[in-house]
């Protein structure tokens, strides 16, 4: 993979990674909620579930490029139109909703469908935005790190997000592996990062993103990614057949 298509793919998903999804709104609510420190236990388990989710991504990539080269070809059109329909979702529903609002509804659900048993104690912190039937207790790290995974892996749509997004960065004809290690780098450092920073920048970002339309223009801006890199996936195909 040439260092040109690197920094494609890593500006693309790095952009893409802004977009407040399930992932970035957890880290954002429990860095709110439980400090950074503690709410590090959840972003290692949204990074392993993204990990389960990606390794399964590129193996199923590698085994249909190895045994069925035409299925891949199939899958580069399937995923053009999953990635406009996604550009096209990502422009029309972009002003709908707040930061806030849809964090608060991300961390109303992580507690109805994954409680916790502990008991509160006398000089735990009381959380300030999470409903009243998640403020009653404070989760364990333990608990922390499986929300974590459980949000991750509750997104099924980011398998199919990954088929379509990988094959336009990646080179069949040459050695996968390598190309698997340094796109699975570059999309963990863009996780991270933006993880990071919903954790830390709390009612700040989320104050600065709800201020005119610029959480709007977000949305717009990976709805515009979207269509360009299934431009480049439909350009793929069609090269294929005059070939």
């Amino acid at each position: 993979m040439s260092w040109h298509l690197f920094a494609v793919f890593f500006a693309s998903t790095f952009f893409i990674s802004a977009t407040p999804g399930p992932n970035m709104l957890l880290a954002f609510q429990y860095g709110m909620n439980y400090g950074f420190k503690r709410t590090i236990w959840t972003l290692a388990g949204l990074s392993l579930g993204l990990f389960i989710l990606l390794l399964s991504t590129l193996l199923g990539l590698d085994v249909i490029s190895r045994q069925s080269p035409w299925l891949l070809t199939v899958i580069k059109a399937v995923g053009a139109a999953y990635l406009i329909y996604l550009g096209i979702s990502s422009w029309r529903d972009a002003g709908e909703g707040s930061l806030m609002s849809d964090a608060r509804e991300i961390s109303e659900e992580v507690a109805a469908d994954y409680p916790t048993t502990m008991q509160p104690t006398p000089d735990m912190p009381r959380p300030r935005s999470l409903s009243s039937a998640a403020v009653k207790i404070s989760p364990s790290n333990t608990t922390l790190f499986r929300t974590g995974i459980w949000v991750s892996l509750s997104n099924p749509k980011a398998i199919l997000f990954f088929a379509a997004l990988f094959p336009k960065f990646i080179n069949f004809s040459a050695p996968l592996w390598p190309q698997y290690v340094v796109l699975t780098i570059g999309l963990f450092l863009s996780e991270t990062i933006w993880q990071i920073v919903y954790t830390l920048g709390g009612t700040k970002l989320a104050s600065w993103l709800d201020v005119g339309n610029r959480l709007v223009w977000l949305n717009r801006g990976c709805g515009v990614i979207f269509i360009l890199i299934a431009a480049a996936l439909l350009a793929e195909v069609l090269n294929s057949f005059m070939a």
